[in-house]
Protein backbone atom coordinates (compact mmCIF):
# COMPACT_ATOMS: atom_id res chain seq x y z
CA UNK A 1 0.00 0.00 0.00
CA UNK A 2 1.32 3.44 -0.93
CA UNK A 3 0.52 4.98 2.46
CA UNK A 4 2.45 2.24 4.29
CA UNK A 5 5.44 2.81 2.02
CA UNK A 6 5.31 6.47 2.91
CA UNK A 7 4.84 6.21 6.68
CA UNK A 8 6.43 2.94 7.90
CA UNK A 9 10.10 2.52 8.88
CA UNK A 10 11.15 -0.63 7.05
CA UNK A 11 14.25 -2.76 7.57
CA UNK A 12 15.65 -4.81 4.71
CA UNK A 13 18.88 -6.38 3.52
CA UNK A 14 21.40 -3.89 2.24
CA UNK A 15 22.18 -5.96 -0.84
CA UNK A 16 19.15 -4.46 -2.58
CA UNK A 17 20.90 -1.09 -2.55
CA UNK A 18 24.53 -2.04 -3.11
CA UNK A 19 24.48 -4.81 -5.70
CA UNK A 20 26.55 -2.64 -8.02
CA UNK A 21 29.19 -2.14 -5.28
CA UNK A 22 30.05 -5.81 -4.67
CA UNK A 23 33.44 -5.59 -6.40
CA UNK A 24 34.39 -2.52 -4.36
CA UNK A 25 33.31 -4.32 -1.16
CA UNK A 26 35.50 -7.31 -2.02
CA UNK A 27 38.51 -5.14 -2.79
CA UNK A 28 38.10 -3.25 0.48
CA UNK A 29 37.85 -6.49 2.46
CA UNK A 30 41.17 -7.74 1.06
CA UNK A 31 43.02 -4.76 2.50
CA UNK A 32 41.11 -5.02 5.76
CA UNK A 33 42.08 -8.67 6.27
CA UNK A 34 45.74 -7.80 5.71
CA UNK A 35 45.43 -5.02 8.29
CA UNK A 36 43.95 -7.41 10.84
CA UNK A 37 46.76 -9.92 10.40
CA UNK A 38 49.39 -7.19 10.74
CA UNK A 39 47.75 -5.49 13.74
CA UNK A 40 47.07 -8.06 16.45
CA UNK A 41 47.81 -5.56 19.25
CA UNK A 42 47.41 -1.83 19.76
CA UNK A 43 51.15 -1.29 19.27
CA UNK A 44 51.12 -3.20 15.99
CA UNK A 45 48.01 -1.29 14.90
CA UNK A 46 49.88 1.99 15.43
CA UNK A 47 52.87 0.68 13.47
CA UNK A 48 50.70 -0.50 10.58
CA UNK A 49 48.70 2.75 10.60
CA UNK A 50 51.91 4.78 10.37
CA UNK A 51 53.05 2.64 7.43
CA UNK A 52 49.79 3.28 5.57
CA UNK A 53 49.80 6.97 6.49
CA UNK A 54 53.39 7.63 5.44
CA UNK A 55 52.77 5.93 2.10
CA UNK A 56 49.90 8.42 1.65
CA UNK A 57 52.10 11.44 2.42
CA UNK A 58 51.51 11.93 6.17
CA UNK A 59 54.46 13.24 8.20
CA UNK A 60 55.08 13.34 11.96
CA UNK A 61 53.62 16.45 13.60
CA UNK A 62 56.07 19.35 13.85
CA UNK A 63 54.97 21.96 16.37
CA UNK A 64 57.23 24.57 14.76
CA UNK A 65 55.70 24.17 11.31
CA UNK A 66 52.81 26.31 10.05
CA UNK A 67 50.16 24.01 8.58
CA UNK A 68 47.78 24.94 5.77
CA UNK A 69 44.93 23.37 3.81
CA UNK A 70 45.73 19.89 2.50
CA UNK A 71 48.69 19.25 4.81
CA UNK A 72 48.77 15.78 6.37
CA UNK A 73 50.41 14.87 9.65
CA UNK A 74 50.15 12.28 12.41
CA UNK A 75 50.64 12.32 16.17
CA UNK A 76 51.93 9.10 17.73
CA UNK A 77 50.99 8.83 21.40
CA UNK A 78 53.43 6.45 23.12
CA UNK A 79 53.18 3.92 20.26
CA UNK A 80 49.75 2.84 21.54
CA UNK A 81 47.34 5.45 20.16
CA UNK A 82 47.57 7.70 17.13
CA UNK A 83 45.85 10.52 15.27
CA UNK A 84 45.96 11.17 11.52
CA UNK A 85 45.16 14.79 10.59
CA UNK A 86 44.27 16.33 7.22
CA UNK A 87 44.08 20.14 7.48
CA UNK A 88 40.89 21.61 6.02
CA UNK A 89 39.96 24.75 4.09
CA UNK A 90 38.35 26.36 7.13
CA UNK A 91 40.42 27.05 10.22
CA UNK A 92 39.84 25.33 13.55
CA UNK A 93 37.37 27.98 14.75
CA UNK A 94 34.86 26.21 12.50
CA UNK A 95 35.56 22.97 14.32
CA UNK A 96 37.05 19.68 13.16
CA UNK A 97 35.53 16.37 12.10
CA UNK A 98 36.69 13.48 14.27
CA UNK A 99 36.37 9.78 13.50
CA UNK A 100 37.30 8.03 16.75
CA UNK A 101 37.85 4.29 17.03
CA UNK A 102 39.85 2.08 19.37
CA UNK A 103 42.61 -0.38 18.48
CA UNK A 104 42.82 -2.47 21.64
CA UNK A 105 40.95 -5.78 21.86
CA UNK A 106 40.22 -8.36 24.58
CA UNK A 107 43.19 -10.64 25.19
CA UNK A 108 45.41 -12.26 27.82
CA UNK A 109 48.21 -10.09 29.24
CA UNK A 110 51.22 -11.66 30.90
CA UNK A 111 51.59 -10.87 34.57
CA UNK A 112 54.74 -8.89 35.54
CA UNK A 113 56.40 -12.06 36.87
CA UNK A 114 54.79 -14.71 34.67
CA UNK A 115 57.17 -17.62 34.07
CA UNK A 116 57.07 -20.74 36.24
CA UNK A 117 57.57 -24.48 36.09
CA UNK A 118 55.20 -27.14 37.44
CA UNK A 119 55.16 -30.89 36.79
CA UNK A 120 58.11 -30.43 34.41
CA UNK A 121 56.12 -28.03 32.23
CA UNK A 122 56.86 -24.33 31.68
CA UNK A 123 53.90 -21.95 31.83
CA UNK A 124 53.08 -18.25 31.85
CA UNK A 125 50.67 -16.61 34.29
CA UNK A 126 48.20 -14.19 32.69
CA UNK A 127 45.70 -11.51 33.63
CA UNK A 128 42.88 -11.23 31.12
CA UNK A 129 42.22 -7.83 29.54
CA UNK A 130 38.69 -6.66 28.81
CA UNK A 131 35.44 -8.59 28.89
CA UNK A 132 35.96 -12.20 27.80
CA UNK A 133 34.31 -15.57 28.21
CA UNK A 134 37.32 -17.24 29.75
CA UNK A 135 36.45 -20.76 28.59
CA UNK A 136 36.73 -19.62 24.95
CA UNK A 137 40.48 -19.08 25.38
CA UNK A 138 41.36 -22.71 26.13
CA UNK A 139 42.54 -25.31 23.62
CA UNK A 140 43.10 -22.86 20.74
CA UNK A 141 46.42 -21.83 19.12
CA UNK A 142 47.81 -18.67 20.67
CA UNK A 143 50.58 -16.25 19.74
CA UNK A 144 52.75 -14.00 21.89
CA UNK A 145 53.14 -10.33 20.88
CA UNK A 146 54.53 -7.25 22.56
CA UNK A 147 57.72 -5.64 23.79
CA UNK A 148 60.45 -6.01 26.34
CA UNK A 149 61.87 -2.64 27.41
CA UNK A 150 65.25 -3.02 29.11
CA UNK A 151 66.57 -0.77 31.86
CA UNK A 152 68.69 1.17 29.37
CA UNK A 153 65.55 2.03 27.37
CA UNK A 154 66.14 -0.48 24.57
CA UNK A 155 62.86 -1.77 23.15
CA UNK A 156 62.74 -5.34 21.85
CA UNK A 157 59.74 -6.32 19.74
CA UNK A 158 58.30 -9.80 20.19
CA UNK A 159 56.07 -11.78 17.84
CA UNK A 160 55.97 -15.57 18.10
CA UNK A 161 53.28 -17.88 16.80
CA UNK A 162 51.97 -16.23 13.62
CA UNK A 163 54.26 -17.66 10.92
CA UNK A 164 53.77 -21.21 9.66
CA UNK A 165 57.25 -22.24 10.81
CA UNK A 166 56.87 -20.77 14.31
CA UNK A 167 55.59 -22.56 17.40
CA UNK A 168 52.31 -21.49 18.96
CA UNK A 169 51.10 -21.69 22.56
CA UNK A 170 47.99 -22.97 24.32
CA UNK A 171 45.89 -22.74 27.48
CA UNK A 172 44.99 -26.32 28.34
CA UNK A 173 41.58 -27.56 29.50
CA UNK A 174 40.36 -30.59 31.45
CA UNK A 175 39.21 -33.60 29.45
CA UNK A 176 35.45 -34.41 29.49
CA UNK A 177 36.12 -37.79 31.14
CA UNK A 178 37.40 -36.07 34.30
CA UNK A 179 35.47 -32.80 34.31
CA UNK A 180 32.42 -33.80 36.37
CA UNK A 181 33.34 -31.33 39.12
CA UNK A 182 34.31 -28.62 36.64
CA UNK A 183 30.97 -29.07 34.85
CA UNK A 184 29.14 -28.11 38.07
CA UNK A 185 30.66 -24.63 37.97
CA UNK A 186 28.62 -21.73 36.52
CA UNK A 187 29.54 -21.05 32.91
CA UNK A 188 31.42 -17.87 33.83
CA UNK A 189 33.59 -19.91 36.21
CA UNK A 190 34.10 -22.93 33.96
CA UNK A 191 37.62 -21.61 33.58
CA UNK A 192 38.78 -19.22 36.30
CA UNK A 193 41.11 -16.28 35.76
CA UNK A 194 44.00 -17.95 37.59
CA UNK A 195 43.57 -21.03 35.38
CA UNK A 196 44.38 -19.14 32.19
CA UNK A 197 47.99 -20.32 32.23
CA UNK A 198 49.79 -20.53 28.89
CA UNK A 199 51.83 -23.66 28.15
CA UNK A 200 55.14 -22.70 26.51
CA UNK A 201 57.50 -25.68 26.86
CA UNK A 202 58.43 -29.05 28.35
CA UNK A 203 62.06 -29.83 27.44
CA UNK A 204 64.76 -29.37 30.12
CA UNK A 205 67.95 -27.43 29.47
CA UNK A 206 69.96 -30.60 30.08
CA UNK A 207 69.73 -33.81 32.06
CA UNK A 208 71.34 -32.49 35.25
CA UNK A 209 69.52 -33.42 38.42
CA UNK A 210 68.47 -29.86 39.29
CA UNK A 211 65.13 -28.14 39.74
CA UNK A 212 63.38 -25.90 37.19
CA UNK A 213 65.44 -27.04 34.22
CA UNK A 214 62.51 -26.61 31.82
CA UNK A 215 62.10 -23.00 32.97
CA UNK A 216 65.84 -22.53 32.51
CA UNK A 217 65.62 -23.83 28.95
CA UNK A 218 62.82 -21.38 28.13
CA UNK A 219 64.80 -18.48 29.60
CA UNK A 220 67.86 -19.53 27.64
CA UNK A 221 65.84 -19.60 24.39
CA UNK A 222 64.53 -16.11 25.13
CA UNK A 223 68.03 -14.90 25.99
CA UNK A 224 69.49 -16.26 22.75
CA UNK A 225 66.65 -14.82 20.64
CA UNK A 226 66.02 -11.49 22.39
CA UNK A 227 68.87 -10.96 24.85
CA UNK A 228 66.53 -10.80 27.86
CA UNK A 229 66.53 -12.39 31.31
CA UNK A 230 63.67 -13.15 33.69
CA UNK A 231 63.90 -9.73 35.36
CA UNK A 232 63.15 -8.06 32.00
CA UNK A 233 59.57 -9.35 32.21
CA UNK A 234 59.06 -6.70 34.90
CA UNK A 235 59.22 -3.94 32.27
CA UNK A 236 57.54 -5.79 29.42
CA UNK A 237 54.14 -5.53 27.76
CA UNK A 238 53.44 -8.99 26.38
CA UNK A 239 50.03 -10.02 25.09
CA UNK A 240 48.68 -13.46 24.25
CA UNK A 241 46.30 -13.36 21.28
CA UNK A 242 44.70 -15.97 19.00
CA UNK A 243 47.02 -17.20 16.26
CA UNK A 244 44.16 -17.33 13.73
CA UNK A 245 44.39 -15.52 10.40
CA UNK A 246 41.54 -13.38 9.05
CA UNK A 247 39.51 -15.42 6.56
CA UNK A 248 36.35 -15.26 4.52
CA UNK A 249 33.41 -17.03 6.18
CA UNK A 250 30.59 -18.79 4.32
CA UNK A 251 30.36 -20.55 0.98
CA UNK A 252 29.40 -17.19 -0.53
CA UNK A 253 32.43 -15.50 1.12
CA UNK A 254 30.15 -12.69 2.31
CA UNK A 255 31.55 -12.56 5.87
CA UNK A 256 34.94 -12.15 7.52
CA UNK A 257 36.08 -14.11 10.54
CA UNK A 258 39.02 -12.85 12.60
CA UNK A 259 40.36 -11.91 16.00
CA UNK A 260 40.09 -8.21 16.85
CA UNK A 261 37.16 -6.95 14.75
CA UNK A 262 36.19 -5.02 17.89
CA UNK A 263 37.26 -2.38 17.12
CA UNK A 264 39.75 -2.56 14.27
CA UNK A 265 36.78 -3.13 11.97
CA UNK A 266 35.99 0.56 12.54
CA UNK A 267 39.60 1.75 12.83
CA UNK A 268 40.51 0.56 9.34
CA UNK A 269 37.59 2.38 7.61
CA UNK A 270 38.61 5.56 9.46
CA UNK A 271 42.19 5.20 8.25
CA UNK A 272 41.16 4.57 4.66
CA UNK A 273 38.70 7.47 4.73
CA UNK A 274 41.47 9.99 5.45
CA UNK A 275 44.26 8.23 3.57
CA UNK A 276 43.70 10.01 0.26
CA UNK A 277 41.59 12.91 1.52
CA UNK A 278 42.40 16.20 -0.23
CA UNK A 279 41.43 19.62 1.13
CA UNK A 280 38.31 18.82 3.16
CA UNK A 281 36.07 21.71 4.24
CA UNK A 282 36.96 21.17 7.90
CA UNK A 283 40.06 19.52 9.29
CA UNK A 284 39.62 15.74 9.45
CA UNK A 285 41.03 13.70 12.32
CA UNK A 286 41.20 9.91 12.41
CA UNK A 287 41.73 9.19 16.10
CA UNK A 288 42.69 5.64 17.13
CA UNK A 289 42.75 5.11 20.88
CA UNK A 290 43.96 2.50 23.35
CA UNK A 291 42.42 1.08 26.54
CA UNK A 292 38.73 1.32 25.52
CA UNK A 293 38.13 -2.26 26.62
CA UNK A 294 39.02 -1.38 30.22
CA UNK A 295 37.45 2.07 30.44
CA UNK A 296 39.60 4.29 28.18
CA UNK A 297 42.01 4.83 31.08
CA UNK A 298 45.62 5.98 31.18
CA UNK A 299 47.67 8.29 29.00
CA UNK A 300 46.74 6.43 25.79
CA UNK A 301 43.01 6.11 26.45
CA UNK A 302 40.43 8.74 25.52
CA UNK A 303 39.69 9.58 29.14
CA UNK A 304 43.06 11.34 28.99
CA UNK A 305 43.76 14.81 27.56
CA UNK A 306 45.20 13.41 24.32
CA UNK A 307 42.35 14.69 22.14
CA UNK A 308 42.22 18.05 23.91
CA UNK A 309 45.97 18.52 23.38
CA UNK A 310 45.67 17.41 19.76
CA UNK A 311 43.01 19.99 18.94
CA UNK A 312 44.74 22.66 21.04
CA UNK A 313 47.95 22.25 19.05
CA UNK A 314 46.01 22.49 15.78
CA UNK A 315 44.08 25.57 16.95
CA UNK A 316 47.14 27.44 18.21
CA UNK A 317 48.94 26.63 14.97
CA UNK A 318 46.15 28.54 13.19
CA UNK A 319 45.83 31.33 15.74
CA UNK A 320 42.52 30.02 17.08
CA UNK A 321 41.35 29.63 20.69
CA UNK A 322 41.34 25.88 21.49
CA UNK A 323 38.01 26.03 23.32
CA UNK A 324 36.38 27.62 20.26
CA UNK A 325 37.63 24.75 18.14
CA UNK A 326 36.31 22.15 20.58
CA UNK A 327 32.85 23.68 20.83
CA UNK A 328 32.43 23.76 17.05
CA UNK A 329 33.66 20.19 16.43
CA UNK A 330 31.74 17.01 15.66
CA UNK A 331 32.58 13.35 16.09
CA UNK A 332 31.54 9.94 14.87
CA UNK A 333 32.58 7.48 17.54
CA UNK A 334 33.27 4.48 15.34
CA UNK A 335 32.60 1.39 17.43
CA UNK A 336 30.84 -1.90 16.91
CA UNK A 337 27.40 -3.04 17.98
CA UNK A 338 26.17 -6.57 18.71
CA UNK A 339 24.43 -8.14 15.73
CA UNK A 340 21.33 -10.17 16.53
CA UNK A 341 22.36 -13.82 16.48
CA UNK A 342 19.73 -16.23 15.08
CA UNK A 343 20.71 -18.78 17.74
CA UNK A 344 20.46 -16.36 20.69
CA UNK A 345 17.63 -14.03 19.72
CA UNK A 346 16.26 -13.79 23.27
CA UNK A 347 19.17 -11.54 24.27
CA UNK A 348 17.92 -8.81 21.94
CA UNK A 349 14.86 -6.64 21.36
CA UNK A 350 14.45 -7.10 17.64
CA UNK A 351 12.80 -3.80 16.78
CA UNK A 352 15.86 -1.97 18.11
CA UNK A 353 18.66 -4.44 17.45
CA UNK A 354 21.19 -4.41 14.63
CA UNK A 355 21.40 -7.01 11.88
CA UNK A 356 24.12 -8.42 9.67
CA UNK A 357 24.00 -7.02 6.11
CA UNK A 358 21.75 -4.09 6.98
CA UNK A 359 24.58 -1.56 6.93
CA UNK A 360 26.41 0.70 9.34
CA UNK A 361 24.73 0.97 12.74
CA UNK A 362 23.89 4.28 14.39
CA UNK A 363 23.80 3.73 18.16
CA UNK A 364 22.20 6.74 19.85
CA UNK A 365 23.23 5.54 23.28
CA UNK A 366 24.97 2.59 24.91
CA UNK A 367 25.36 2.16 28.66
CA UNK A 368 23.50 -0.15 31.03
CA UNK A 369 20.74 -0.06 33.64
CA UNK A 370 19.13 3.22 32.68
CA UNK A 371 21.79 4.30 30.13
CA UNK A 372 24.44 4.53 32.84
CA UNK A 373 27.82 5.32 31.31
CA UNK A 374 26.34 6.34 27.97
CA UNK A 375 26.71 9.20 25.57
CA UNK A 376 23.12 9.90 24.55
CA UNK A 377 23.39 11.77 21.25
CA UNK A 378 21.00 14.67 20.66
CA UNK A 379 18.06 14.41 18.29
CA UNK A 380 19.50 17.30 16.29
CA UNK A 381 22.79 15.49 15.70
CA UNK A 382 21.01 12.22 14.91
CA UNK A 383 18.96 14.05 12.28
CA UNK A 384 22.10 15.53 10.73
CA UNK A 385 23.77 12.13 10.43
CA UNK A 386 20.58 10.54 9.04
CA UNK A 387 20.41 13.20 6.36
CA UNK A 388 24.09 12.73 5.48
CA UNK A 389 23.72 8.97 5.08
CA UNK A 390 20.56 9.15 3.01
CA UNK A 391 21.95 11.83 0.72
CA UNK A 392 25.00 9.63 0.04
CA UNK A 393 22.82 6.52 -0.47
CA UNK A 394 24.62 4.68 2.34
CA UNK A 395 22.92 1.61 3.82
CA UNK A 396 22.37 2.18 7.54
CA UNK A 397 20.32 1.03 10.52
CA UNK A 398 19.77 1.94 14.15
CA UNK A 399 20.73 -0.39 16.97
CA UNK A 400 20.73 -0.85 20.73
CA UNK A 401 23.09 -3.19 22.57
CA UNK A 402 20.72 -5.94 23.75
CA UNK A 403 17.60 -5.98 25.88
CA UNK A 404 17.08 -3.36 28.57
CA UNK A 405 18.45 -4.53 31.96
CA UNK A 406 20.18 -7.55 30.38
CA UNK A 407 23.61 -6.00 30.03
CA UNK A 408 25.07 -3.13 28.09
CA UNK A 409 28.38 -1.69 27.06
CA UNK A 410 30.33 1.49 26.49
CA UNK A 411 32.44 3.23 23.88
CA UNK A 412 34.76 6.23 23.71
CA UNK A 413 31.79 8.46 22.81
CA UNK A 414 31.16 9.82 26.30
CA UNK A 415 34.78 10.97 26.67
CA UNK A 416 34.72 12.87 23.39
CA UNK A 417 31.29 14.34 24.19
CA UNK A 418 32.66 15.38 27.58
CA UNK A 419 34.77 17.96 25.74
CA UNK A 420 31.60 19.61 24.43
CA UNK A 421 31.75 17.86 21.05
CA UNK A 422 28.59 16.53 19.37
CA UNK A 423 29.15 12.75 19.21
CA UNK A 424 27.23 9.66 18.15
CA UNK A 425 28.30 6.03 17.77
CA UNK A 426 28.38 4.46 14.32
CA UNK A 427 29.91 1.15 13.36
CA UNK A 428 29.72 -2.47 12.30
CA UNK A 429 27.39 -5.12 13.76
CA UNK A 430 29.42 -8.09 15.04
CA UNK A 431 28.58 -11.73 15.75
CA UNK A 432 30.45 -13.42 18.65
CA UNK A 433 31.74 -10.07 19.93
CA UNK A 434 34.74 -10.37 22.28
CA UNK A 435 35.31 -14.00 21.30
CA UNK A 436 38.74 -15.08 20.02
CA UNK A 437 37.14 -15.30 16.55
CA UNK A 438 34.50 -12.70 15.68
CA UNK A 439 32.42 -12.43 12.50
CA UNK A 440 31.33 -9.39 10.47
CA UNK A 441 29.75 -8.73 7.07
CA UNK A 442 31.76 -7.27 4.19
CA UNK A 443 28.74 -5.12 3.29
CA UNK A 444 28.58 -3.57 6.76
CA UNK A 445 32.34 -2.92 6.83
CA UNK A 446 32.20 -1.18 3.46
CA UNK A 447 29.22 0.94 4.50
CA UNK A 448 31.16 2.04 7.58
CA UNK A 449 34.02 3.12 5.34
CA UNK A 450 31.63 5.07 3.12
CA UNK A 451 30.12 6.71 6.20
CA UNK A 452 33.51 7.94 7.43
CA UNK A 453 34.43 9.04 3.92
CA UNK A 454 31.26 11.12 3.64
CA UNK A 455 31.64 12.56 7.13
CA UNK A 456 35.21 13.72 6.53
CA UNK A 457 34.67 15.31 3.14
Amino acid sequence: MELKEKLFYKRETGFKKVWDQLDAMEEFSVGYKKYLDAAKTEREAVTETIRIAENAGFKPFDKAKKYSCGDKYYVNNRNKSIALVVVGKKDASYGVRIGAAHIDSPRLDLKPNPLYEDLDLALLKTHYYGGIKKYQWTAIPLALHGVFVKKDGTTINVSIGEAEDEPCFVVTDLLPHLSQEQNKRPLNEGIKGEELNVLIGSRPFNCDDESEMVKLNILNILFEKYGVCEEDFLSAELEVVPAFKAKDVGLDRSLIGAYGHDDRVCAYPCIKAVENLIAPERTAICLLADKEEIGSVGATGLDSDFLRHLISDLARNQGVEPDDALRASQCLSADVNAAIDPTFQDAFEKKNGSFINQGVVITKYTGARGKSGANDASAEYMAQIRAMLDEANIVWQVGELGRVDLGGGGTVALYVAGLGIDTVDVGVPVLSMHAPYETVSKLDVFMTFRTMQEFFK
